[in-house]
């Protein structure tokens, strides 16, 4: 243990003095490497991790959690009714329902067409729905309302699609089909159902992909649309616990028996969460040396101190100081320039990654990362191994400089100039 006396005068020593001001600056500067160092490393994290929650949040707005599928060619799933009652009543389950997912052609009238994805979803936004879609409306809603006549049904259109279509509410698109397709003999091919429809509504995820690309529309209207009569394509599943989607698929699948296949969110998005996580450790390793050089830097100031206090070290052992309270000071500075550093480099960098997450201050390419800004989210364990970790470089740092002033000799100490 430090005792009183050993803490005052380390304090005293860390002070500056009339005829050695160099000192008080090296101590400022050590510092504030050690909170540059921490600041930084609370930051990486907080994006990494931000970037592993945004993406995460964006897409289960419209993906599920968990899809039941089919073995075999193509995604079709006939007796989906016995399979959906099935998998309602299974423990863990908190909302089901069928889905159809297809591709298609769109065009708003133009000489220009986009491939988009559709996706046919229940129109039940209550405690029932298994997405978030409905929340992400920015007109419209998932009742696909229409005002005319001579359409086939309601769809709504993602964001930045309904932009490069000029299509909005209350426009008529054509979608065509890859399914349906009926060979006509009169021209020896193939010719493809064209499907008209009236956007009811427009919806912004934030996600890119979605935004871009999906279009979503009634079940049945969808069932149609991808010639697929009474089947669906697959039912989509909400737990209670996401994050164990990828042991419950398998226990589901081993529970409903073949044909049919459980495929979890975790699954289908592997590659990602593994770069986001390979990155994440390889991003808080290179940070960590700058905690490394900022230990260095304690080490450097520290032996500054030993050589200018060698005197007065000197007088302390003549005086009966013992070796071990000499060594005890100097680990007493060294923790002090850590604890201080660290602390002020912990809070500055959860102020920082705060006003930047708020503020938005960071924007990034929504086609390339999936979402438009650098988010920051700092969690309380990555904090507290940051700053465990700092303190105990900060601890180890000031071992050589302290034992080198334990075993000075009082006499040529005291002679020293």
């Amino acid at each position: 243990m430090i005792s009183d006396l050993e803490l005052r005068i380390a304090l005293r020593y860390l002070r500056s003095r009339r005829s050695s001001k160099l000192l008080s600056l090296i101590t400022v500067i050590a510092v504030g490497g050690v909170a540059v160092g921490v600041m930084a490393l609370v930051v990486v994290l907080g994006v990494m991790n931000g970037l592993q929650a945004d993406l995460r949040d964006k897409i289960l707005v419209a993906n599920p959690h968990l899809r039941v599928l089919t073995y075999g060619e193509g995604l079709r799933l006939d007796d989906w009714r016995r399979v959906l009652e099935q998998v309602r009543r299974t423990s863990g389950v908190e909302a089901a329902a069928p889905f159809v997912l297809s591709q298609g052609l769109i065009s708003a009238g133009h000489d220009y067409t986009e491939g988009v994805v559709v996706l046919g979803v229940e129109s039940d936004t209550g405690q029932r729905a298994v997405t978030t879609l409905a929340r992400h409306f920015m007109q419209g809603d998932l009742e696909f309302r229409v005002t005319r006549r001579d359409v086939e049904g309601g769809i709504a259109l993602g964001a930045r699609l309904s932009s490069k279509l000029s299509a909005y509410p209350g426009d008529v698109v054509t979608l065509v089909a890859p399914a349906g397709a009926k060979f006509n003999p009169a021209v020896g091919a193939y010719v493809p159902q064209f499907h008209r429809y009236e956007v009811s509504g427009v919806f912004n995820t934030g996600m890119y992909e979605y935004d871009n690309s999906y279009i979503a529309m009634r079940r049945e209207t969808a069932q149609r649309f991808a010639a697929l009569d009474s089947a669906v394509t697959g039912l989509e599943v909400r737990l209670a616990d996401p994050w164990k989607a990828q042991t419950f698929g398998a226990a589901l699948e081993a529970q409903i028996g073949y044909p049919y296949r459980a495929l979890d969110w975790q699954s289908q998005n592997a590659s990602l969460f593994s770069a986001l996580k390979l990155e994440k450790l390889a991003m808080a390793l290179v940070v960590f040396l700058i905690c490394v050089v900022a230990a260095f830097n304690v080490v450097g100031t520290l032996t500054m101190v030993v050589r200018d206090k060698t005197r007065e070290i000197g007088i302390l052992l003549a005086m009966g100081l013992r070796r071990a309270a000499v060594r005890r000071i100097f680990l007493a500075q060294g923790i002090i320039i850590g604890l201080t550093g660290t602390t002020i480099g912990a809070v500055l960098g959860v102020v920082l990654g705060g006003m930047v997450n708020r503020g938005q201050w960071i924007r990034i390419d929504p086609s390339i990362y999936f979402i438009d800004h650098l988010p920051v989210h700092t969690e309380p364990l990555d904090a507290v191994l940051v700053v465990t970790a700092s303190l105990l470089i900060a601890t180890l740092a000031p071992l050589y400089p302290a034992t080198q002033a334990a075993r000075l000799d009082p006499v040529p100490a005291i002679r020293y100039e």
